[in-house]
């Protein structure tokens, strides 16, 4: 059955700027855009105009939600964030801050009279009356800066995150006289992560916040070795630690290994520390990523997050839960606690869960969950049935709740494939939008229509795909149509928002996009999502075919493209080398080209040895067990290396535009090269891009623009 819906009508309700309270912009600030769109088309440049909204705050009594949003100036290639508030209720927001450097982790108070936040690595601490912030108060000066942090319940105490020296060996290391040279030496693995080379990892620290400046902290670590991240890496979260209510006690998530054992593990456990003592307690000891740690609000029970399987990074995410124990020493000293009677909350529940959130009461936790292809929200009470808070009819992306109204209404965000991240309040199914950030941008675009298709796998089963047809569609004409590869591989096309692959962009540009959710996406229960492991070549790539076959028999479709990151990248790649004539033009972004030089080049070794066919076993070599490595025996392992897209290239015929990241060290950027370099010696139409300082995203303003206008520039050559 098709689905068809159109794009929310946001200029239904505009709203006046925000009021700033006669601030003056400081040197270097930048405010929202004040484009103007003649004819109702979206553009890479009014995409990357859009203010971002984040990081939602509660003030303590309720009638206040303090935010950020970051504006972009392309022509200075930097943004910038300042602070924001606005009633629950809605209406008209006030402006905090015009900074023209950015502010982040903005938090109340807990009497809500101030507000702290981060600038510049420095902690700092402002009054807050009437909608206006007062003289601005240094409380934390670290040493190489503050990354983030986090308040203690009464404000007294602060977790902060700072970096120290790696096991990563720079020359200067052994020579204070060589402090020019540049260099790196290892012993060991995960010596680079994501982007950068590993000469300084996160550890996180204990300061206690009085009437002077604080200076440096107490390693939560301790005397453990200083190898080990706190948060995990490479994007460290503070949302890993989390304090007990009454401030005596740190929950927090770390995976305690180094080098080899790092690379191949994902066992991250969880930890409780005393900050008084300096003891620390295992809540978790074995076992796949426990993460997010939350305290519930009377401090008798420890909820997080659980995968199951050590070395699988897209295992289901469950939600764990035990009942806390305190040992009452003498003159009233509390003892670690120690979590027992730990259970899995969401055994019966099919779906991965995300980012959970006590209820005051302590009797219930809500939590956010892709099921079926929509984002919801959910309910659940522990030893009871799970409830949906939001209609599946409802085609958004919410996210993490971030209060609880006296009435029950839920405070989140929302997003789709029609608008970037709002404010909302969600009240028996009904969603009530707080914030229009961008409503006098994208109240000036023509309207589109989406649909949602199931479409018929070739063993029978149903494919939700997403749809997105072009403004003013018109069935009796023709379309050149995009289908969309996912990366990942696991994961979901749903309707969030991109700033990159922005799919109502791509509409707007005259193209059919087809979004494919195929065997590996993960909102449609653990079986479909493991489909794809040790099996690249398999179903979903039919799954892709069978899509493509779809659209291109509307008669309104002149032909498809494929295009797609990472994993996605790696379909495009391997599709070149199978498809026949199913696609006239290819786009591939960051992907996976020879799987054995990616296994021996690629940082996070737990990903391919268990995805390209070791699934937890096989043999164990230098004391690491490798059953997803190219000299593995087991029979997956090998029919997934034997048919790496390098090995087709024979095959290839189809236009195709190879596009990495230089500082790319998931899929290191000669993937790209010695794919395009394959298609230039195969005779293939190609083009190679290469942006030398971008890691697996683009993410500078000004080189963002140049990828939006490549990539469209690619397709318009090939597809009109």
């Amino acid at each position: 059955m098709n689905r068809k819906f159109f794009a929310l009508g946001t200029a239904l309700l505009a709203l006046a700027a925000c009021k700033n309270q006669d601030l003056k912009p400081q040197e270097g600030y930048i405010g929202p855009s004040q484009m103007t769109i003649e004819d109702g088309k979206m553009t890479p440049e009014v995409l990357l105009s859009l203010g971002r909204l984040s990081d939602p705050q509660l003030s303590p009594d309720k009638k206040t939600i303090l935010y950020g949003v970051s504006y972009t100036d392309i022509a200075q290639n930097r943004s910038v964030r300042n602070l924001f508030t606005i009633p629950v209720e809605g209406g008209e927001c006030t402006q905090l801050t015009m900074d023209g450097k950015s502010i982040s982790s903005a938090r109340w108070s807990p009497d809500g009279k101030s507000i702290f936040f981060l600038q510049g690595g420095k902690l700092f601490e402002a009054p807050y009356k009437d909608g206006k912030l007062g003289a601005r108060v240094l409380r934390a000066d670290i040493p190489g800066g503050i990354d983030d942090y986090l308040l203690s319940p009464d404000a007294s105490q602060m977790i902060y995150v700072a970096y120290v020296h790696s096991a990563v060996e720079v020359p200067s290391d052994t020579d204070p006289m060589l402090d020019k040279a540049e260099a790196y030496a290892t012993e060991d693995l995960m010596y680079r992560h994501w982007d950068h080379w590993v000469t300084e990892i996160p550890h996180s620290y204990v300061a206690t916040l009085d009437n002077g400046v604080a200076k440096e902290g107490m390693d939560i670590l301790g005397g453990e070795d200083i190898k080990f991240q706190l948060p995990n890496g490479p994007f460290p979260d503070v949302a890993d630690l989390c304090w007990s209510p009454d401030g005596r006690y740190i929950a927090y998530a770390c995976k305690k290994l180094e080098g080899k054992q790092y690379a191949f593990s994902t066992n991250t456990c969880i930890y409780i520390y005393c900050p008084l003592t300096g003891e620390t307690t295992a809540v978790t000891t074995e076992g796949g990523y426990d993460t997010h740690p939350v305290w519930s609000p009377d401090g008798k029970h420890l909820a997080w997050l659980s995968m199951e399987r050590d070395g699988y990074e897209a295992d289901k995410v469950r939600l764990m839960m035990g009942h806390v124990m305190y040992e009452e020493e003498g003159e009233g000293q509390t003892a670690n606690p120690t979590v027992v009677g730990i259970r899995d909350l969401t055994a019966d529940f099919k779906y991965n869960v995300e980012a959970p959130v006590w209820a005051e009461d302590s009797n219930s936790l809500y939590f956010s969950a892709l099921a079926e292809g929509i984002q919801g929200i959910f309910n659940i009470i522990p030893g009871n049935d799970i409830f949906r808070l939001t209609a599946d009819t409802l085609w958004f992306d919410f996210g993490t709740p971030f209060g609880v109204l006296q009435d029950g209404t839920l405070l989140t965000t929302y997003m789709s494939l029609d608008f970037p991240t709002e404010l909302v309040a969600v009240t028996d199914n009904t969603v009530k939008q707080i914030t229009y950030e961008n409503e006098h941008l994208l109240g000036q675009l023509d309207k589109h229509e989406t649909e949602a298709r199931m479409v018929k796998t070739v063993d029978g089963q149903d494919m939700l795909t997403w749809v997105l047809y072009p403004p003013k569609f018109d069935a009796s004409k023709t379309y050149p149509a995009i289908e969309i590869c996912l990366g990942g591989p696991q994961g979901t096309l749903s309707q969030g928002w991109s700033y990159r692959w922005n799919y109502m962009l791509m509409a707007h540009q005259g193209y059919v996009v087809v979004l494919p959710n195929r065997r590996g996406t993960t909102a449609f229960g653990q079986e479909w999502c493991e489909e794809i492991s040790g099996d690249y070549i398999g179903l979903n790539m039919q799954d892709y075919l069978a899509a493509a076959k779809m659209i291109k028999a509307e008669p309104y479709v002149s032909g498809v493209a494929a295009c797609g990151a990472s994993y996605g990248g790696y379909s495009v790649y391997y599709l070149a080398g199978i498809h026949k004539d199913m696609y006239d033009c290819f786009i591939a972004h960051a992907g996976i080209f020879n799987e054995e030089h990616m296994y021996l080049t690629t940082e996070e070794m737990w990903f391919p040895n268990w995805d390209n066919g070791g699934l937890g076993e096989g043999p164990v070599f230098g004391g690491i067990r490798q059953g997803g490595s190219p000299w593995s025996n087991l029979p997956k392992a090998k029919r997934h290396y034997d048919n790496s897209p390098h090995k087709l290239v024979q095959n290839w015929h189809t236009p195709i535009l190879c596009i990495h990241g230089g500082s790319d060290f998931r899929v290191p950027y000669d993937e790209g090269m010695a794919a395009f370099n394959a298609a230039q010696m195969m005779g293939v139409p190609s083009k190679l891009i290469v942006f030398p300082n971008e890691n697996h995203w683009i993410l500078k303003p000004q080189n963002a623009l140049y990828w939006h206008r490549s990539y469209f520039g690619w397709l318009d050559r090939w597809m009109k």
